[in-house]
């Protein structure tokens, strides 16, 4: 009834026999109806053989395969045992030890390589404090002289200040400076071979010599109007003390000498009347003679604008030069 090579060929299943690969041969029952009410293939008549195709042939599972051979010719097919999977190399999608090993490998290697940085990281952090402390004992390894007590420093004794003053430090280079829109310029300066020589005066004299004086320097100066001249003078002595006693012993007849240019202005330097003045900074004696040009004795209007440019000669020129004694010891270059 109908077709019967189908029926013996298991109704076009996998050449293999059973169901497709991969899943087991359903039982020949399952889901049809009971064996009485199936259909039975009529049975070839005796003496004759079943013709079968040879494509039919080539279909039927070889008899080694599974260890036996399933009856096809007879209707009664005996399940087969599954059909073992097969393998080839290795597969990442295999299952069992084998596919697991490259992953632990992988696993492994990162951690070890973790556990590497992490020991390099600890050593860089431990050695960084070191070299920090080690840079911070180099910079204070040597520190840096401390500025001797009193209130000039270095500039309080001749021990600790013992460079020679010059012109050039104390009254500089330039010949013509302002202050606040004021103009003076410096016409002569000198270096006296002996401190008397630069003073004016029995007492201040003697004083000097106490004092154990070694510099007498001197300048004299102008104002831009050419109405305001004067000279200051600069005496290295030995200690603030003596110092002390030098400017004490000056009055209107001990004072330091004038130092006339040979300018037009500061020529008539001495002459006429004037005003002197001693004061200390440190181990040394600053004196100053300072006058109108004409001579004349000045005002409280002249005397104040004498008293202005004392003060704005020295602070650009010698207290400068001496500010840096103070608190270094050493010339200002």
């Amino acid at each position: 009834m109908g077709f019967p090579e189908e029926r013996e060929n298991g109704m076009g299943g996998s050449p293999f026999g059973g169901a497709p690969y991969g899943m087991a041969p359903a039982p020949r029952n399952a889901g049809g109806p009971p064996p009485e009410q199936q259909e039975q293939p009529e049975p070839a008549p005796e003496g004759r053989k079943s013709r079968r195709s040879r494509k039919q042939r080539a279909a039927e599972p070889p008899t080694d395969f599974a260890g036996e051979t399933d009856t096809i010719a007879s209707g009664d097919r005996k399940p087969s045992e599954p059909i073992p999977q097969s393998r080839i190399g290795w597969s990442p999608y295999d299952e069992g030890p084998r596919s697991r090993a490259p992953l632990w490998f992988a696993i492994g290697g990162v951690a070890v390589l973790g556990l590497f940085g992490g020991g390099l990281a600890m050593m860089f952090n431990a050695d960084a404090p070191a070299a920090q402390e080690t840079t911070a004992v180099r910079q204070t390894s040597v520190p840096l002289p401390s500025v001797p007590p009193g209130k000039y420093g270095f500039a309080e004794d001749r021990k600790t200040d013992p460079e020679p003053i010059t012109v050039k430090e104390l009254f500089g280079t330039k010949k013509k400076f302002s202050v606040s829109d004021r103009g003076y310029e410096m016409t002569i300066t000198s270096k006296d071979k002996k401190c008397t020589d630069g003073a004016l005066g029995d007492k201040l004299q003697k004083a000097l010599k106490d004092a154990k004086c070694t510099q007498f320097v001197r300048a004299s100066f102008r104002d831009k109007e050419g109405k305001v001249i004067g000279t200051v003078g600069v005496a290295n002595l030995q200690s603030s003390k003596l110092a002390g006693k030098v400017a004490k012993s000056g009055d209107t007849e001990n004072y330091v000498k004038p130092l006339a240019g040979k300018d037009s202005v500061t020529k008539f330097l001495g002459s006429g009347s004037g005003g002197a003045k001693v004061s200390t900074y440190g181990h040394y004696a600053v004196l100053v003679w300072f006058q109108n040009k004409d001579g004349t004795k000045p005002d409280s209007k002249g005397s104040k604008r004498i008293s202005e440019a004392i003060d704005d000669i020295t602070k650009t020129t010698v207290f400068k030069a001496l500010d840096n004694r103070t608190l270094t010891g050493s010339p200002l270059t």
